[in-house]
């Protein structure tokens, strides 16, 4: 099946039933085969799980080589959420796409992402219909606090992790999103790694492999 965004797929090896997930969201300029990296650990505690990565569905602004899930030239609350949207409509329609040739229901995915697809992550994770398996974010915020809130459907079970050197997504976002779900009730559970600016450091991959390992049964 040809999916309607590019995508770097990794399959259980020995032709192993896969039985779950993981979609993988790279950040802004980034593309598929960056946050793949992430399942070179992961793939070994999870033989049944598929991860697949999609590149983004616009070519970076800032960087022709790397794809964006929304742009950032313009500094607009409006035009970023609106440019948000637009990314969840493909997102949707490329998850739904997953979930029919995979034989999977929404139970058995995990949803993660860094930076902007941390973002985009959170915001698939709570207006869907019904629940993923688990939300995991690296290094990201939610996007419009007002519009998140107004558009809620579900309450996932969320992990979010942060550097405290942030220098490009501020830690402080970390903070405030724990905020919001805590008050709309959101099982939320945050890390802070000590010494790290923005990327995800070898901790950060294994806590969020330790949680995945918990809520994948």
């Amino acid at each position: 099946m040809t999916f309607c965004l590019d995508t770097t797929i990794i399959k259980p090896e020995e032709n192993k039933e896969i039985k779950n997930a993981i979609i993988l969201l790279h950040g802004y300029g980034g593309d598929g085969k960056d946050i793949s990296m992430l399942s070179l650990n992961w793939k070994r505690h999870l033989p049944n799980t598929i991860f697949i990565c999609p590149n983004g569905h616009e070519q970076c602004s800032i960087n022709p080589s790397g794809f964006q899930w929304f742009d950032l030239t313009k500094d607009e609350p409006d035009y970023i959420l609106e440019q948000t949207i637009k990314a969840e409509k493909k997102l949707n329609q490329f998850i739904d796409e997953i979930k029919v040739n995979y034989h999977l229901q929404y139970d058995k995915i995990c949803l993660s992402g860094f930076s902007q697809g941390c973002m985009m992550s959170i915001n698939l994770g709570l207006t869907t219909n019904k629940k993923y398996n688990c939300i995991i974010g690296f290094s990201g915020k939610i996007i419009n606090q007002d519009d998140l809130k107004s558009r809620k459907k579900v309450s996932p079970n969320i992990l979010l992790i942060h550097g405290d050197s942030d220098q490009v997504v501020s830690p402080d976002y970390m903070l405030e999103a724990k905020d919001f779900f805590i008050r709309n009730n959101v099982d939320i559970e945050t890390h802070l790694i000590k010494n790290c600016d923005h990327h995800i450091p070898t901790e950060a991959s294994s806590i969020a492999l330790n949680y995945i390992l918990k809520k994948i049964k």
